[in-house]
């Protein structure tokens, strides 16, 4: 099985697929994401380049670390 992600995906929708991005994403900056609250509501409309964005961490460092824990990032 081939583990891609698309950026244009919501937060949400890409942790409920792939569990273990979560915890990615956290060492990464997005603290919130371990909020059921967060992940309800901003997490099911916000995508991870808007988020990037909001939270000033370079989408770059995300591509990689997601590409490094073995997933194919499009979009």
């Amino acid at each position: 099985m081939d583990k891609k992600i698309d950026l244009q995906k919501s937060v949400f929708e890409i942790c409920t697929q792939y569990p273990e991005v979560k915890d990615i994403l956290f060492r990464l900056g997005f603290t919130e994401i371990t909020k059921p609250t967060a992940m309800q509501t901003a997490g099911r409309v916000m995508t991870l380049l808007n988020g990037a964005k909001i939270k000033g961490i370079d989408l770059k460092l995300i591509v990689d670390a997601l590409q490094k824990a073995g997933f194919e990032v499009e979009g």
